[in-house]
């Protein structure tokens, strides 16, 4: 059965003239970056928050420095590397199958495997930018910094990531949408489709085919012409 719907899914892609994919924390969590959502029992033993309580903008401001504990311990894994599902999304780009990556994550490994086209809905970690001054930080910079990360203007610096109650940029959203309007095959991976607005974009889709891989269940099955419930990266890998 599995060998059934991959070739399936040999054929969708060897037949796209545009396929677009559209990603969130699963394909992520095969390079070692662990999904923030999901807490281990020591969790609350250091973190007396919930993650989406931290990673908000109202407790950006108001507790700044817990804010950056968080964020250096649990989302700055600047040692991950790309993994199969990455490199194949990236070489699919490069043969001109693949048209455009939309992204829910926050780590830069798509452009590290080297694709071009990748639309980062909830911002980067590897943009970080002073509030006073607008000087640009790297990532390294932010995870090195003692305390809460300053500019050498004495301004407060903040991660290019969309936190909670803020809104996506208005330009990002754009060019996913045209990306997924005009895309034939439509690959949703490692996401359970659960954030929003992100997850509403897939309403975009008109092509042919839909495709969904997926450990847990999804919202969308039902509307999927395919279904893996596996693992991205071995998926991708096996076509």
């Amino acid at each position: 059965m599995v060998e059934e719907r991959l070739s399936r899914l040999r054929e969708y892609v060897e037949k796209s003239r545009a396929l677009v994919f559209f990603g969130g924390a699963g394909v992520s969590t095969e390079s070692g970056i662990p999904d923030f959502r999901s807490t281990d029992g020591l969790y609350h033993q250091e973190w007396k928050y919930p993650p989406e309580t931290i990673l908000s903008h109202s407790f950006f401001v108001q507790h700044t420095e817990e804010f950056y504990r968080f964020y250096k311990k649990k989302m700055l894994c600047l040692n991950a590397l790309p993994n199969a599902a990455h490199k194949k999304l990236a070489r699919l780009e490069e043969q001109g199958k693949l048209t455009a990556v939309i992204t829910q994550n926050i780590d830069g490994l798509h452009q590290m495997a080297g694709s071009k086209k990748v639309y980062e809905l909830h911002g980067s970690v590897h943009r970080n930018y002073c509030q006073t001054c607008g000087k640009f930080y790297d990532a390294h910079y932010m995870l090195e910094a003692e305390g809460v990360p300053r500019c050498e203007c004495g301004g407060l610096i903040k991660p290019d990531v969309v936190l909670y109650e803020e809104g996506l940029d208005q330009k990002t959203i754009q060019g996913a949408v045209e990306a997924i309007a005009h895309a034939d095959l439509l690959i949703i991976g490692g996401t359970s489709l659960a954030v929003y607005p992100a997850a509403g974009l897939i309403d975009y889709f008109t092509g042919k085919h839909l495709v969904v891989i997926n450990r847990a269940a999804t919202p969308r099955d039902s509307h999927a012409d395919l279904l893996l419930q596996a693992n991205i990266g071995e998926v991708l890998s096996g076509i």
